[in-house]
């Protein structure tokens, strides 16, 4: 059986996540291809074959237009890669990991990109099997849950799978922002600091 994504036109990392979906849908002997308009997708698509051990090939089709090729080989070790997630994923409920959102962009550099970056990034913590058991937002990352944010969808998504949203209060206030909360509740330092130092782990974008 042959299957077939579109993922043209679609930010990183929506090809690989689209991908990754589908191929654990597939069985030995199915074909998944991939359409996609940019070199760096057909690159992260071979990392994601590589290492689940997926026979993987390209073709350019014309300029800025890609397919990329996954058989599912005997080889193949999504199964056992599944199962060590459910592993993992166990083994993380017993942890307390936090992630702190300082900032409304990612890395430094471009502001636009920045934000781009950091909307892929929360969009992506969607996706994962392990998630924080809570998420600090404070200075500019305030920014991220109140109105008119592009990440409030994807911060709301992550509330409803049980993900504890706070948001300094302070920053609200200084920004001007303390009436426009739009997911999780108000915090303060008190708080962020008895968070950080009960953590197990803590993970800063």
């Amino acid at each position: 059986m042959k299957k077939i994504i579109d993922a043209r036109g679609k930010a990183c990392p929506l090809p690989v996540i689209d991908t990754k979906k589908v191929l654990s849908t597939l069985i030995v002997g199915d074909t998944l291809e991939v359409l996609v308009d940019n070199f760096i997708a057909v690159q992260n698509l071979n990392k994601l074959a590589n290492s689940e051990n997926f026979v993987y090939s390209y073709e350019k089709i014309e300029e800025n237009q890609y397919v990329a090729r996954f058989v599912i080989g005997e080889n193949a070790n999504y199964e056992s890669t599944k199962a060590l997630d459910t592993i993992e994923s166990n083994t993380a409920k017993t942890q307390n990991i936090i992630l702190v959102l300082s900032s409304d962009k990612m890395g430094e550099g471009d502001e636009e990109l920045g934000h781009i970056l950091m909307k892929g990034f929360i969009y992506a913590l969607t996706e994962q099997d392990i998630l924080p058991n809570t998420i600090l937002l404070y200075n500019n990352g305030a920014k991220l849950s109140v109105e008119g944010s592009d990440a409030l969808t994807d911060l709301k998504l992550l509330e409803s799978q049980g993900v504890e949203i706070l948001t300094c209060g302070t920053c609200l206030n200084y920004y001007g922002l303390s009436e426009k909360l739009a997911v999780g509740t108000v915090t303060n330092m008190y708080v962020i600091a008895e968070k950080k130092m009960k953590a197990s782990m803590i993970v800063q974008p």
